[in-house]
């Protein structure tokens, strides 16, 4: 290890910047952020050198570097275009025992800047020590990616508790246990959906009931339609938190997979006229393993709230107090229409989307079919394919022409995406043909046409068919 990663405080310290052009503007940005007491010694400056230090207070001396500037100061940065000066501005803090840093001169840095993950009070530094700042760079902006915005509130929540735990929990074991719980639990997951009154409840009844406090948590995530890289950052980071995973056949088992290890893994799929299992049961279970203190993921393919039916499986759970959240996912129409290349809105084909239920129910697909006649509408109907005779028949039926466009995109966003493309007056014989498979959705208006030059997706034009 080249360098020890250190955090300073710097909050009114007196600093020293030899140079006031664009890279040492970069560096002021820094340490003005920090709380620094910024003296710039340069010729000239940039003109956000001079606006960022008109904000701070900062000082900057008109002038050549001496030693003499460096009087007073804690740390030193030079960020000159010549050689000279910044050697002599080293040599100088090195006499005196100041951390100085040569930017762009690693030889010359008793320290380095890193880049910088800011969720302030949590901070994370990546460093190459120098040799690549932009492969440091890189790595910031992936693990930016992956660390949410408020996990700043969440390590500033723990700050105000500290104290209080400690006193209630002076055992290091215990307390550690009970932060893990804290953090990675409901209530680190309240603080982060922005709930922090509720999360300041809940850790005084943990406090005050010890573990017989533990409660479990619900979290109706949403899949989306297939493809892992489509899920959300929070879904994937509630996935990996839960101690159990529910899930059906819609959900991908890749997704499934990304769960963590050692969680359990409850399968409750249900087929047209096959329910594995009830969805009463399946409510009923995530209300008795929430009670048992688990945190507990319902994977749901697309989103829950569109055909997911989970506003059933949350309502048990608040009629008994359950914390729940319900993070949305990429809906099925959505997804499978961007794969296949079929814009759901298009200026020249359609102004508006309508979702419909294409299901059976009771042998029936009962809707009013009246309201589906506009053909500046796309319709799309999910879990349709049994129902699919009885769509394009009731379309015909009120007006929508034969030759009307439709395309069913089966396993959609997923590797075995297939699009098969036709009329109303032609896709039955295609389907029966094609045989394809579900989840299969239907999408019906003139904006399929569109299908063949915008279809991207490497399965996407498989089977197609013409007009």
């Amino acid at each position: 290890m080249d360098y020890l990663p250190v955090c300073l405080r710097l909050q009114d310290a007196p600093m020293l910047l030899v140079g006031g052009g664009t890279v040492g503007t970069r560096k002021a940005r820094l340490l003005l952020r920090s709380g620094a007491r910024l003296t710039v010694v340069a010729p000239a400056i940039t003109a956000e050198l001079e606006q960022l230090l008109a904000e701070h207070s900062g000082q900057w001396r008109r002038a050549a570097y001496t030693g003499g500037d460096l009087d007073g100061q804690t740390l030193v940065v030079a960020a000159t275009p010549d050689a000279a000066v910044n050697a002599g501005v080293h040599r100088d803090a090195v006499a005196r025992g100041l951390p100085v840093n040569v930017v762009d001169t690693p030889a010359l840095c008793s320290f380095i800047f890193p880049a910088v993950i800011d969720r302030n009070p949590l901070l994370i530094a990546v460093s190459s020590s120098g040799t690549s700042p932009v492969l440091a760079r890189l790595v910031r902006r992936k693990v930016e990616a992956m660390l949410p915005a408020a996990y700043g509130r969440l390590a500033a929540f723990a700050g105000r508790w500290r104290e209080r735990v400690k006193t209630a929990l002076p055992n290091d074991t215990a307390r550690r246990l009970f932060w893990e719980q804290a953090v990675e639990g409901a209530i680190g997951e309240q603080v982060l959906a922005g709930r922090e009154a509720e999360a300041e409840q809940r850790m005084r009844e943990r406090l005050r009931d010890g573990a017989a406090g533990h409660r479990g948590e619900v979290y109706l995530v949403g899949a989306g339609p297939g493809d892992p890289d489509l899920m959300t950052f929070k879904a994937l980071r509630l996935l990996q938190s839960a101690d159990v995973v529910l899930y059906d056949r819609l959900v991908a088992p890749a997704i499934v997979d990304m769960a963590r290890r050692d969680a359990e893994r409850i399968y409750v799929g249900k087929a047209r006229s096959d329910h594995a299992v009830p969805q009463q049961a399946i409510n009923e279970q995530l209300l008795t393993l929430a009670q048992a203190g688990k945190r507990v993921v319902r994977l749901k393919g697309g989103d829950p709230f569109i055909f997911g039916r989970g506003g059933e499986e949350i309502a048990l759970l608040a009629q008994h107090g359950i914390p729940f959240q319900v993070v949305p996912g990429i809906t099925a129409a959505s997804g499978a229409a961007c794969y296949a290349g079929i814009p759901l809105t298009h200026r020249d084909h359609a102004q508006s989307v309508r979702f419909v239920a294409g299901y059976l129910k009771g042998d029936r697909v009962e809707h009013d079919w009246r309201q589906f006649t506009s053909t500046t509408e796309t319709l799309v109907f999910y879990m349709g394919l049994m129902g699919l005779p009885v769509i394009c028949r009731e379309l015909q039926a009120v007006g929508r022409a034969p030759d009307t466009p439709v395309a069913l995109v089966e396993r959609g966003t997923t590797e075995d995406q297939r699009v098969l493309v036709g009329t109303l007056a032609s896709i039955e014989g295609i389907v029966a043909r094609e045989q394809p498979r579900a989840p299969t959705l239907i999408i019906v208006g003139d904006v399929v046409r569109l299908h063949r030059e915008l279809a991207w997706f490497g399965e996407g034009k498989k089977g197609s068919e013409p007009f």
